[in-house]
């Protein structure tokens, strides 16, 4: 695998992170936010080019996000 970087993460995210630990096959919050984050960046690529990301809205985005409890709500 390539290098890594660390990210910082608010405390209650990753305490939601742990949360749903239990109830997947992940060891580790590493690798949950890095499957989550390969999985959002999938779709992303995957919807078209880069320039059309540049018209998502950033508050779709947050909305989006606080669903599914990535974010404080």
């Amino acid at each position: 695998m390539s290098d890594r970087q660390s990210v910082s993460l608010p405390e209650d995210t990753i305490q939601k992170v742990k949360h749903r630990l239990q109830y997947t096959t992940f060891d580790s919050v590493d690798e949950y936010v890095l499957f989550v984050m390969e999985e959002v960046l999938y779709r992303v690529e995957d919807q078209g080019a880069v320039e059309q990301t540049e018209h998502i809205d950033e508050t779709q985005v947050k909305n989006r996000l606080e669903s599914l409890g990535y974010l404080n709500e």
